[in-house]
């Protein structure tokens, strides 16, 4: 902030600074120097690549899912490929793919703001609920800075929109790039879920919905699809089984940091001893209330914990733990056999860990403790 940005090419930021309300913004504007992220670098970066195609994925809920398991099928058909942006390592600590290969790119909201010239040949995007919305003029505005992805994209390259929710029907109905592709769960048969075990419940349905659309796309066989959707192996911390102890299933899903995407856990265990809380991006659960009949018993952990509990009790037992590990141990002395002890937090992990990472990595910690 002290030195005089004349003559500078860009301000490349981190996607965690807030640039809505962050002085840089102002300073970068003031001399007339652009803010950028990683993303734009390596978008000026692609003319020096060998040739090569590139995926991006944004959406509040299942990026990271459709992201790896995009990647796993591209490798799986024999297909170079490698995953960066919001997942992993970022894409300009990787080497560049041979000529052929596919990058496929997690894009958060973040990251769509501080790019400009990112041409995907295939973009997504799964969904669109609200989050992030201290860094946005409401609703409105994140929805929005989702839908730049295809305002960046050449005439004749693809995009994905799984249509389930109003903003992202909205903005499918002004997409006017090739041709774009509406997807949803109820392409997928319960049959066809059955054989992929890392798959399961409706969230997934969307996630393989939008990933098979991608890689026809792309030009995969159905075959070398439907392997990769068999063997896909999942992401820790994301419906992640842990262990399993006296017929009680303890499932990882630190991942779920809202309540919409803690509805599709709750969905699909039909007994459930849920560990939730953490920071609170809402003060509500209501996309989680109808599958509160499958939760025989709440466990509240970190800042929200004494809201969710007052929220929760008309509805079920709730034991106010107050840090994971006590949550860990009353869930597991509760359980009875049948029963998933699940950890979904539906809140941000910043009051108490480092990361969601370091909040699942705890509750393995802690399961196998007991």
């Amino acid at each position: 902030l002290e030195i005089d940005l004349t003559g500078f090419d860009g301000v490349v930021v981190s996607p965690g600074v807030p640039i809505n309300r962050h002085p840089i913004a102002d300073k970068a504007r003031a001399a007339g120097v652009p803010l950028i992220g990683d993303i734009e670098l390596f978008a000026e970066a692609r003319a020096d690549l060998p040739p090569h195609k590139i995926v991006g994925i944004t959406g509040t809920n299942g990026k990271s899912t459709t992201t790896a398991l995009v990647t796993h099928m591209l490798k799986t058909a024999g297909v170079p490929a490698l995953m960066g942006g919001n997942i992993g390592l970022p894409i300009l600590a990787q080497d560049p793919l041979p000529e052929g290969g596919v990058y496929v790119l997690e894009l958060s909201s973040y990251q769509i703001d501080l790019t400009y010239t990112l041409d995907c040949d295939v973009a997504v995007l799964l969904n669109i609920t609200p989050d992030h919305l201290d860094r946005y003029d409401g609703f409105a505005g994140y929805a929005t800075s989702k839908a730049r992805l295809f305002s960046m994209q050449s005439d004749g390259h693809v995009a994905v929109v799984a249509t389930e929710d109003d903003a992202t029907r909205a903005i499918f109905d002004t997409l006017s790039v090739g041709a774009p592709v509406r997807v949803g769960r109820g392409d997928i048969s319960g049959d066809d879920q059955a054989g992929w075990p890392t798959l399961q419940g409706p969230h997934n349905a969307q996630n393989a919905a939008a990933a098979i659309a991608v890689c026809r796309a792309l030009g995969l066989s159905e075959d070398a699809i439907a392997a990769g959707l068999r063997s896909y192996p999942g992401l820790p911390h994301r419906m992640e089984r842990v262990a399993e102890r006296g017929g009680v299933l303890f499932v990882n899903d630190s991942k779920a940091t809202n309540a919409e995407s803690t509805a599709p856990a709750l969905a699909a265990y039909p007994k459930i001893r849920w560990i939730l809380g953490g920071r609170a991006k809402t003060d509500d659960l209501d996309a989680c209330a109808p599958h509160f009949g499958h939760v025989r018993s709440a466990y509240t952990i970190g800042e929200a914990g004494a809201m969710f509990a007052a929220l929760l009790a008309p509805h079920m037992p709730v034991v106010e733990s107050g840090t994971l590990g006590a949550a860990v141990k009353a869930a597991a002395n509760d359980a009875e056999a049948g029963d998933v002890v699940l950890l979904s937090p539906a809140c941000a992990s910043f009051d108490q860990f480092r990361d969601y990472e370091a909040r699942g990595d705890a509750f393995r910690a802690a399961v196998g403790a007991l």
